[in-house]
């Protein structure tokens, strides 16, 4: 790592190896304003209704997914991409064995 930037060539294989009806996270990256999480989710698990302080970015590295950001509820897989406003109730349900990336923006 070099103080003028940070790389991590391979997320998907930064993630936790996620055992059968669990759900893991592994946070990767953390600074002042910045925090980085991996989650993996075993197919069939959730993360049910919460709200997030800080603004936040989901980008869904592998699997698929069932979403919901207030009432609006979507199907997304690898390569979806989501920011989402502080305190915006939302859930995350793996259809498939999932990874997840995190980005949590403190301001």
């Amino acid at each position: 790592m070099s103080e003028l930037y940070s790389l991590f060539p391979g997320l998907v294989e930064l993630a936790p190896t996620v055992p059968d009806a669990s759900i893991l996270s592994r946070t990767f990256y953390k600074d002042e304003r910045l925090s980085a999480v991996l989650f993996s989710f075993a197919a069939g698990e959730e993360l049910s209704e919460h709200t997030s302080a800080f603004p936040a970015i989901l980008h869904f590295l592998s699997g698929r997914a069932r979403v919901k950001f207030g009432a609006d509820e979507h199907i997304v897989e690898a390569g979806a991409w989501a920011r989402m406003a502080p305190q915006l109730p939302h859930t995350v349900i793996a259809e498939t064995p999932l990874v997840m990336l995190l980005l949590l923006i403190k301001n």
